[in-house]
C-alpha cells in the first residue's frame, strides 16, 4: 500500500536526505504532484543528535488531524560514528512510519545497500561471532542482523549463510591477484526492464571500430598486469550480450582475450552468452577453443508471452536448443538467470518456468527481483501521462516475496545452495538477488566483485576498475565511459585513469 504525501519537510542540522529517502521508499511513502490527492498533507521529519542520542520527530496532518510521535536511540560508540548514526536515523523514522500509517515490515528492515554480506565479513573480520576454535557462530550473527537493521530473521539468516560461505573463496586472493572484466556494450534488442548501458547491435563499421579501441585498452591493461606482477584469478567478459557480436568479431575478441589474460593461474574464465538466440555452433566453437570455463544461458522466463512483452527476441525453444548444444559441447559450468516480479506473472507462472529451467539441470541459476531502474523502457513508460502501473500488470509485493520462496524451497531440495547476494533499490518485493548453485560450482568472479576486496581490471565500455585501498581504508575506482561514442573517442583518459588508481596503491615489481 503507498502512502501519499503532498510534501514532506526535512529539519536539522544534519543533512540526513537520502537515508530518509531510503526509508521512505522502502515503504513507499512518496509525495505526489500538487494536483493530485494525497492521504498526507505535510509530513515533518526532524533528527537531531545531543550527546549519545539521535532523537527523530515526525509530525503530519492527514484528514484534518494533526499527530506527532518520537523515537529515540543510543549511538554504540564502539561502532564507526558515521555509519551508526546514520543506522539509528533510519531505525528511528522506520519504527516511526510504521506505526503512524500502520504498515506491514519490509523483509530486510533498514538494511538498504547493494552489498550486505560486505558488513557481515567485516563483522568477522573483527571477531564478532567467530568462536575460539575460528567458527562463524551464524545464531549470534543473524540475531545481530535482526536486531540492528530490523530485517526478518529469515532474511538475516540467508544473508549470514550466503556471507560466511563467501569467505574461503575472498580469502583466495592475495595482494597481487586481480580478476579482468572485459565489457561489450551490444544487444540484439532493449529489454523492458533494461538500464545496463547497451546498445543495439550497430552495423558492421562501427563494430570494427569498436574493436580497434578494445584492443588497445586490452593491451594496456596487459601491460599494467605485466608492470607489477599480478596473477590474474578470473576473467568475465559481460555487457551487454557479448554473444550479440558476429562470429568474426566475437572470436577476434576471445583470442585477444584469451592471449593477454587467460595464463596458466585463472581458475575461471566467463562469458555472458546471455541470449539464447545469439549463441550459434560457430560461437560455441570459439569458447571451447580460447579456453572459456563457464557461460551463462538467460531466459528470465519460459513463457513466450512474456518474453515477447518483455523485448526478447528469443524464443522458449531457443533457451532448450542453446542450453544443450552448450553441455554437449565443453565441460564448462553454464549459469542460468530467471527473473521473478515480470509482467503478467503469477508465482504459477514462475513454477513452470523453474520446473522447466531445472530439467535441465544448470550448474548455477540466479533468481533475480525485477528492479523499476531509472532509464528503463518501464520506469519511463510508468512515468509518463499515458501509461498506467496497471497496463503493465505487475506482481504485488506479497507474490514476488512467494516465487522467492517457492524458489529458495525447491532449489534446497535439488541441492542447490545459495552462494551469493546483493540488492537493488526500487526492487519487487524488497528481496534480494540471489545465486543458487551445486557445491562447488560458484562463480568466483561473482563472489570477487560483490566482496570488494580483489582488485577488478575493467576494460571496455561502461566497465570499470576497482582497487582496494586497504591502507587508507577506501575503494578507488575508475570508471569507463558508458557511451559508446565517449569511450572510443576519449580510450586515452580511460586507461591513464585506471593507471592512475593502479599506481596509488601497487609498486611495480
Amino acid at each position: 500500500m503507498d502512502i501519499t504525501v503532498k510534501k514532506i519537510i526535512l529539519h536539522g542540522k544534519e543533512d540526513f536526505s537520502k537515508i530518509v529517502g531510503e526509508v521512505l521508499r522502502s515503504l513507499k511513502v512518496k509525495e505526489v504532484a500538487d494536483n493530485d490527492t494525497a492521504d498526507v498533507d505535510d509530513l515533518e521529519i526532524t533528527n537531531e543528535i545531543i550527546g549519545r542520542k539521535v532523537i527523530t520527530r515526525i509530525k503530519f496532518t492527514a484528514y484534518g488531524e494533526e499527530n506527532s510521535s518520537v523515537e529515540t536511540s543510543i549511538i554504540n560508540l564502539k561502532e564507526r560514528y558515521g555509519a551508526e548514526v546514520n543506522r539509528l536515523v533510519k531505525r528511528n523514522l522506520y519504527l516511526l512510519i510504521l506505526d503512524a500509517f500502520g504498515l506491514e515490515p519490509v523483509p530486510y528492515g533498514i538494511l538498504h545497500g547493494v552489498r550486505p554480506t560486505k558488513i557481515v565479513q567485516r563483522w568477522i573480520d573483527e571477531g564478532f561471532g567467530v568462536t575460539r576454535q575460528g567458527v562463524a557462530d551464524r545464531g549470534k550473527i543473524s540475531r545481530r542482523i535482526a536486531e540492528d537493521f530490523l530485517t526478518d530473521i529469515d532474511k538475516a539468516s540467508l544473508l549470514t549463510e550466503v556471507s560466511v560461505s563467501q569467505l574461503p573463496i575472498i580469502r583466495t586472493g592475495g595482494k597481487k591477484i586481480v580478476s579482468v572484466y572485459i565489457g561489450i556494450p551490444f544487444c540484439k534488442t532493449r529489454c523492458l526492464y533494461c538500464s545496463f548501458p547497451s546498445f543495439v547491435l550497430p552495423k558492421e563499421n562501427k563494430v570494427a571500430e569498436f574493436m580497434t579501441t578494445l584492443t588497445k585498452d586490452i593491451e594496456a591493461a596487459a601491460e599494467e598486469i605485466k608492470r607489477y606482477g599480478f596473477r590474474v584469478q578470473t576473467i568475465y567478459i559481460g555487457g551487454g550480450t557479448p554473444t550479440a557480436l558476429p562470429e568474426q568479431f566475437f572470436a577476434e575478441m576471445l583470442e585477444k582475450v584469451s592471449d593477454k589474460f587467460n595464463g596458466a593461474g585463472v581458475e575461471e574464465f566467463t562469458v555472458e552468452c546471455g541470449r539464447p538466440d545469439t549463441i550459434t555452433a560457430e560461437k560455441i566453437a570459439a569458447l571451447k577453443k580460447f579456453g572459456v570455463t563457464r557461460v551463462s544461458v538467460n531466459p528470465q522466463t519460459m513463457h513466450q508471452r512474456t518474453l515477447d512483452f518483455i523485448g526478447r527476441c528469443h524464443t522458449v525453444e531457443d533457451v532448450t536448443r542453446a542450453f544443450n548444444e552448450l553441455r554437449s559441447a565443453g565441460d564448462w559450468k553454464i549459469n542460468m538467470d530467471l527473473i521473478i516480479g515480470l509482467p503478467g506473472e503469477r508465482l504459477a507462472d514462475f513454477q513452470e518456468t523453474l520446473t522447466k529451467v531445472l530439467e535441465l539441470a544448470p550448474d548455477d541459476v540466479t533468481i533475480h527481483s525485477l528492479a523499476i531502474k531509472r532509464g528503463s523502457k518501464l520506469q519511463m513508460n510508468l512515468a509518463d501521462d499515458i501509461n498506467r502501473p496497471e497496463d503493465f500488470d505487475l506482481p504485488e509485493d506479497e507474490e514476488v516475496r512467494a516465487m522467492a520462496d517457492y524458489a529458495a524451497k525447491i532449489l534446497r531440495g535439488k541441492n542447490y545452495l545459495p552462494y551469493y547476494l546483493y540488492r537493488q533499490g526500487y526492487m519487487s518485493g524488497q528481496i534480494e538477488n540471489i545465486g543458487w548453485c551445486r557445491r562447488g560450482a560458484e562463480s568466483i568472479y561473482n563472489v570477487q566483485i560483490m566482496s570488494e576486496r580483489q582488485t577488478i581490471i575493467g576494460v571496455g565500455a561502461a566497465a570499470s576498475s576497482k582497487v582496494p585501498d586497504n591502507f587508507a581504508r577506501k575503494l578507488l575506482t575508475a570508471f569507463n565511459a558508458k557511451d559508446l561514442t565517449t569511450y572510443l573517442r576519449d580510450i586515452d583518459k580511460y586507461i591513464a585513469n585506471r593507471s592512475n588508481i593502479l599506481a596509488q596503491v601497487y609498486l611495480p615489481k
